[in-house]
């Protein structure tokens, strides 16, 4: 009974691999050309990049923490 269960799942697996074997990809250079590109275009308008205004930030605390 186990001979055919491990039978069946190796049967799964391998139809898994034949179905992702078969998918057309894409080429790693051309989408991190596009990656790189879109970052160029977009990195005024990044905050990680261009940081928060103090004034517009709405997490910024509004008094400094003192200990005691």
């Amino acid at each position: 009974m186990s001979c055919s269960n491990s039978l069946a799942q190796v049967q799964k697996v391998v139809e898994q691999l034949r179905i992702e074997a078969s998918m057309e990809r894409t080429k790693i250079s051309f989408t991190a050309i596009d990656l790189v590109q879109y970052c160029l275009d977009h990195r005024r308008s990044d905050p990680l990049i261009t940081g928060i205004a103090a004034s517009s930030n709405p997490f910024k605390d509004k008094k400094s923490c003192v200990l005691l």
